[in-house]
């Protein structure tokens, strides 16, 4: 796809830096991705109505078996929430992804279950509904590959807070149209996407409907070339 330049001001006048796309991809609303990036690569994750929640994961190319890990996050970094600059480590506590710009509400929850089929059979939805579990396979099945288990996602844009009493609260999402994170690789991993599908509670918003989001791989720069 040929290269093109960036920038963007979205009706909330969030402006995206000017930088060189070397590839855009819409996340359709519902479904799911996923995406190789080589080591020193960086990707912007676009929220262009601020309210849509995506579950991330990322596994090592090559080696199925080390991916993303929220358990490990948490207890190398003795916190809940990604943010900038907190690596994002493996189940083999090695940093695979770094958030190195963020212009949403800067916190992204490590808490929550990526949603599934027993979860929207429990909330009373039709069998078939869609879920982030389901996208992640898909995604990852559209690179041919295959994974034997569902890792535990990081939900970028979502507002999950801790109470007092250890429970925990969903809020409404707080992120503005246009907001987005670009995400560096430092090693080569497969990125897979899930806009989530939620459309029963208001994870994704008041209106509860599920909206596209854009993926753009960053071409590359001196730094990373």
């Amino acid at each position: 796809m040929a290269t093109a330049l960036s920038s963007k001001t979205d009706s909330a006048g969030t402006r995206r830096r000017a930088e060189r796309v070397e590839q855009s991809i819409v996340l359709p609303a519902r479904r799911g991705k996923a995406v190789r990036l080589r080591a020193g690569r960086r990707l912007r994750l676009v929220n262009p109505y601020g309210v849509q929640a995506v579950d991330l994961w990322a596994f090592v190319d090559g080696d199925i078996g080390e991916h993303l890990s929220m358990e490990h996050f948490r207890s190398v970094h003795s916190t809940i929430f990604a943010t900038v600059d907190t690596p994002l480590v493996s189940n083999a506590q090695r940093p695979l992804l770094t958030i190195i710009e963020d212009t949403s509400s800067g916190r992204h929850d490590t808490l929550l279950c990526p949603c599934n089929e027993p979860l929207y059979r429990q909330l009373g939805a039709k069998p078939g509904h869609r879920s982030c579990t389901d996208n992640l396979h898909e995604g990852l099945g559209e690179l041919g590959l295959v994974a034997p288990f569902t890792p535990a996602s990081l939900n970028l844009f979502m507002s999950v807070e801790v109470r007092p009493d250890g429970s925990l609260e969903r809020r409404l999402p707080s992120s503005k149209p246009g907001s987005y994170l670009v995400l560096r690789a430092e090693v080569d991993v497969v990125i897979a996407f899930s806009c989530c599908p939620q459309d029963i509670t208001p994870i994704n918003g008041p209106e509860r409907t599920p909206r596209d989001c854009l993926i753009e791989i960053l071409a590359p720069t001196a730094e990373n070339a």
